[in-house]
Formats: C-alpha cells, sequence, structure tokens
C-alpha cells in the first residue's frame, strides 16, 4: 500500500512563526510557490500560508505585510497532518473531508514533508481524480435569499 512517504515532497520551504507576510510573499516569489508550512522552532508544523492568506487576510484588510508575522495567520488546531506512514486511503479521505489542498507530513511530530492535491491526483485511477477534485475544491456558500438552501 501506497503511504504518504512514498507520495511526499521532501523538499519542502518553511516560514517561521516569527517571520513576517513580506518574508513569505518573497519566498514564494523566489521559488514560484504558492504556499509555505508555518513551523514552530522545533520544526512542528503550526500553519499553512498561502498567496491567498497575503492578499485576503493581511492586505485587504489593511495590515501591513513587514510587520504582521506568519505565526498570527497560522490555523492553530484546526491544521491537519499525517505521519509519514500513513496509508493513501487515509489520506485521501481526510484531504476530501477537511478539503485540504496541501498536507502536511510529520515524523514523530516534526515536518518532514507535504503532499498536494497534484500528488493525490497522480496517485489515484483517473476516473476517481474527478471525485477527488470536486470534493476538496467544493466550496459551502451560503443560499442566496429567495433561493431554497442545498439539501433543503
Amino acid at each position: 500500500m501506497i503511504t504518504a512517504r512514498e507520495l511526499m515532497h521532501t523538499e519542502v520551504v518553511t516560514i517561521g512563526v516569527r517571520d513576517t507576510m513580506d518574508t513569505a510573499a518573497q519566498q514564494m516569489r523566489q521559488r514560484d510557490i504558492g504556499a509555505l508550512p508555518i513551523c514552530d522552532g522545533e520544526g512542528h508544523p503550526v500553519g499553512i500560508v498561502t498567496d491567498r492568506d497575503i492578499v485576503v487576510n493581511c492586505l485587504a484588510l489593511g495590515r501591513n505585510p513587514a510587520t504582521a508575522t506568519a505565526g498570527e495567520f497560522a490555523q492553530g488546531d484546526e491544521l491537519r497532518s499525517v505521519e509519514a506512514d500513513t496509508e493513501f486511503g487515509a489520506i485521501l479521505a481526510l484531504m476530501q473531508q477537511y478539503q485540504i489542498r496541501r498536507l502536511p507530513v510529520t515524523e514523530r511530530g516534526r515536518l518532514v514533508g507535504i503532499i498536494t492535491e497534484a500528488d493525490i491526483a497522480h496517485g489515484v485511477p483517473e476516473a476517481q481524480t474527478g471525485e477527488f477534485v470536486e470534493a476538496v475544491c467544493e466550496q459551502q456558500l451560503p443560499a442566496r435569499v429567495g433561493e431554497p438552501a442545498l439539501g433543503g
């Protein structure tokens, strides 16, 4: 059975909790990536900051990216991760259930890799790829005024 260790990227660029959002943006630009895991001083993942976080949760709210820290944007208890020996089926289920696009992989709590949507898409049969992407990307939008709620 395929495990997280076999799916993950091991060369993961991270940012520290005290690094600024400006530093995160510069790292993303230099490396042509859209997200960085946020790690504490001991290498434990505490969140993920995305390019969208920088724009929507920092700039659009009037925060200064030169002083706002990545730690302020860490998801805390909401961050989901898997151990390196987690099997593919459990990874797939977790990513679908919580609509996760980037899943940190840990070993004894320390970050050792990351699994992305693209990694999963390559790991599932073509027929399941659409289901996976639909489940992860599905938005839980509120019903518009005058329209019935979904499932209702």
